[in-house]
């Protein structure tokens, strides 16, 4: 036995995100985050984000702090993310 077979697998995709309801509601793309982010976040970040891929708690913040200050509102991680 392999020691991959040996280790259970990590979970890292948790499929479709509430940020990607979101930004469809609002009717955003991945460009108007990256503009508004005064951090480093990039396209990548935002499509994994969207897709349910896991991310760093830093970039789920980046995430968070973009859509907040292109809406105005106050999302928190829960609200964006179904994982932890």
């Amino acid at each position: 036995m392999s020691e991959s077979e040996s280790q259970p697998k990590k979970q890292r995709d948790f499929g479709e995100q509430p940020l990607c309801q979101i930004m469809t509601d609002l009717n955003l793309k991945a460009h108007a985050l990256v503009e508004a982010s005064a951090e480093q976040l990039t396209h990548k970040m935002v499509a994994r984000a969207a897709k349910g891929r896991k991310l760093t708690p830093n970039v789920k913040m980046k995430i968070v702090r973009a859509l907040n200050k292109l809406t105005e509102k106050q999302y928190s991680v829960r609200d964006l993310f179904n994982y932890k």
